[in-house]
């Protein structure tokens, strides 16, 4: 989710409980300037989820190109 630093100032209350299930990005003219996270969440295992997803023969170079 991404919000505004405007629309987190006027309900904190509420973001931070939904930051206990998402993410929730803050951004400020249009760029990002903070993420708010839960800090239980588990991110070893969150990042384990993601391997396998891309193909073996992927490189960084092709994925610039």
């Amino acid at each position: 989710m991404s919000i505004t630093a405007t629309e987190l100032k006027q309900n904190l209350g509420k973001y931070l409980l939904l930051s206990a299930k998402e993410d929730i990005l803050i951004t400020k003219n249009g760029k990002i300037i903070a993420k708010l996270t839960n800090p239980n969440q588990n991110r070893v295992d969150t990042a384990k989820s993601l391997f396998g997803m891309l193909p073996e023969n992927a490189s960084l170079e092709a994925a610039k190109a």
